[in-house]
């Protein structure tokens, strides 16, 4: 890879917060740390995760607003494609 590893880490810290994923950002966080990452670097990059998971769910709440208009009630209650329907 180009990226030299202290770049990595700061992408894969950025990735596990906007992916929700706490043992991630666990255990990126520790190995940005034995890299030599700054502790305001790390900051950064929790920060560009969250804007990115942010501006990700925001469009998600929109799309499934916009599909929950399009679909009639009788579909939406019976369509079983997936496992969330237990919920």
């Amino acid at each position: 890879m180009e990226l030299e590893n202290r770049i990595q880490t700061l992408i894969a810290v950025g990735a596990a917060v906007s992916a929700n994923c706490q043992p991630c950002l666990r255990s990126t966080v520790a190995m940005a740390r034995e890299s030599g990452v700054s502790e305001r670097e790390i900051t950064e990059a929790i920060e560009v995760g969250k804007r990115v998971r942010r501006g990700a769910a925001t469009k998600m709440d929109k799309f499934a607003l916009e599909l929950n208009l399009a679909i009639p009630v009788s579909v939406a209650a019976t369509d079983s494609g997936c496992e969330c329907s237990h919920l």
